[in-house]
Formats: structure tokens, C-alpha cells, sequence
């Protein structure tokens, strides 16, 4: 039996045949993706149940919403989630690797968002469907990182989130490509806690970067300000 939908306060997600499931790391880096620009295209590398394109629709009035997924099964899910939503028009999701999608598009970018697989430990569970979707061989971040300097806009941005721990090698990475951190966010999940991700907004333009801090709880069940405000135009209960 499917299980029940995820809801927000505009759409819903379905996820009973993806892989990876909703998560809090999705849901920051759809909320704090920078929309100042006001792009015309939107791309969603590694779409997954299609969240990240979904919230960018709700925030934004882009008229095109490009989603890429390479698992046949997270691929269907993520339509069905497209066409059931208030914004099917806009959004359109692509069944095929990062590699062919770079190769056949000639198209350009401004805002591209992506929420990697970053497991780079050496093991593996029997789950291919969740391996793919959980570990970074399955797109590195040297590929990530050469498809979006190929895909993005001149005057675009890039939104990645991954763990604090590789911010300094993905950063140095995406430096000789060209590419240059303008903002960072690091989110701890209470005041005692390590920083655990790095959300970081990238561009061609090497300006000054500007980095701040999230946490997420107080305590347990106990959301800050800064987290609310955030999230509260998508969780339901915010």
C-alpha cells in the first residue's frame, strides 16, 4: 500500500517508490535559494521526488523549471508530483544522467539548485535504487561542478548543500572551474551541536562572500526563529 503523501501548505509530494525521502536539507536549500535575480530558467540537477522545483515554483514566477533524474522509478514519481501540483505548466522533469542532459543542452541556466549525493564512504547497502541516490560516486562533485559551469547562465547562481566537512575541498573545486562562493549558511541542529551542512551560493562573479549561521532547534521540538521563518511557507505546522 502507497504510503500517504508528504504535505506542505501548497502541494504535495508523494515518495513511496523514491529512494531518499524528504528531508530537512532539502526543504533549507529550497527556502534560501536567492530568487533577487529573478530567474527565467531554473534547473534541478538530481531531482529526487521533485521538491526542490516544486518549493522554487511556489517562490518564484520562473517560467521554466528543468528537473534531471537518472532512477526510472524516482523519475515517475517526480512527474506525477509535477503534474499534480499548482505549477505544471512550468515544470518538466528529464529521465537521463547529468552527463547525456550536459551533452544534449545547449540551453543556459540562471539559477541551478542541487541537492547531491554526498555518502563517500567506501560501502554499500543491497539497495542500488538508495545507493545511487545516497552516494557521491554516483555524481561526483568534479562532474557536478563541470556540468554546472557548462549549464549556467553568466549572471547565475548556483545552490548546492553538502557536508561542512567538504566545503573546503567542493569550494576549491568549484574555484578552478570559475566559480565562486557569494553566500554560505551553516546549519547546526542545536546551539551545542558541530556544523553538520554548508549551504552555499555560487557565481562567476568573485565577489565578497558573506557567510551566517542556522540552528535549527533550541531543544528538542523546540524550532528557533530563524527556522521558522525559513520554513513557514511550506511545513504546516509552521
Amino acid at each position: 500500500m502507497p504510503s500517504k503523501p508528504f504535505a506542505f501548505k501548497y502541494f504535495k509530494i508523494s515518495q513511496d517508490k523514491c529512494a531518499m525521502k524528504i528531508g530537512t536539507d532539502g526543504v533549507l536549500l529550497g527556502a534560501w535559494s536567492s530568487l533577487k535575480k529573478n530567474p527565467f530558467s531554473i534547473l534541478d540537477i538530481g531531482a529526487g521526488t521533485g521538491i526542490l522545483s516544486l518549493m522554487l515554483a511556489q517562490r518564484s514566477e520562473a517560467e521554466l523549471i528543468d528537473a534531471i533524474e537518472i532512477d526510472a522509478n524516482t523519475y515517475e514519481q517526480c512527474v506525477e508530483n509535477f503534474e499534480q501540483s499548482p505549477w505544471g505548466d512550468r515544470l518538466f522533469c528529464y529521465h537521463a544522467s547529468l552527463e547525456e542532459f550536459t551533452e544534449e543542452i545547449e540551453d543556459k541556466y540562471d539559477l541551478i539548485i542541487c541537492n547531491p549525493p554526498f555518502y563517500s564512504e567506501d560501502f554499500k547497502t543491497d539497495n542500488k535504487q538508495r545507493d545511487l541516490a545516497r552516494f557521491q560516486d554516483a555524481m561526483p562533485f568534479e562532474h557536478l561542478l563541470k556540468s554546472v559551469s557548462q549549464l549556467l547562465s553568466p549572471l547565475g547562481s548556483f545552490n548546492v548543500v553538502i557536508p561542512f566537512k567538504e566545503e573546503a575541498y567542493f569550494t576549491e573545486l568549484a574555484s578552478s572551474l570559475n566559480l565562486f562562493p557569494n553566500r554560505t549558511l551553516h546549519i547546526k541542529g542545536n546551539p551545542d551541536a558541530l556544523i553538520k551542512r554548508s549551504l552555499i551560493e555560487f557565481s562567476f562573479q568573485n565577489t565578497d562572500s558573506e557567510t551566517s549561521e542556522l540552528i535549527i532547534e533550541r531543544q528538542r521540538h523546540e524550532y528557533t526563529e530563524d527556522y521558522i521563518n525559513l520554513t513557514k511557507d511550506f511545513y504546516l505546522k509552521m
